[in-house]
């Protein structure tokens, strides 16, 4: 299952998002979005978990939360 976390400090890393999301189960794969002009990132990442309860779990207790000195939002991706 595929997740957009938004909203994200622009010093958050991959592996910042990844080990957040893995307190909560396996990620497959973290994506930070980024500008190609200047290589910072955008504020946003997709976040793929392969189990689905485990996404559906790190969306609920995730979104809305404080993340390195931001509020982040994280819900469903569209495919």
């Amino acid at each position: 299952m595929k997740l957009l976390v938004r909203n994200l400090a622009r010093t958050t890393s991959e592996q910042d998002i990844q080990a957040h999301f893995s307190t909560h189960g396996t990620v497959a794969e973290c994506n930070l979005v980024l500008d190609q002009q200047t290589g910072l990132s955008k504020g946003f990442a997709f976040v793929e978990m392969p189990d689905e309860k485990d996404a559906r779990t790190a969306l609920k207790r995730l979104n809305q939360t404080r993340f390195q000195d931001s509020t982040i939002r994280v819900k469903l991706a569209q495919s």
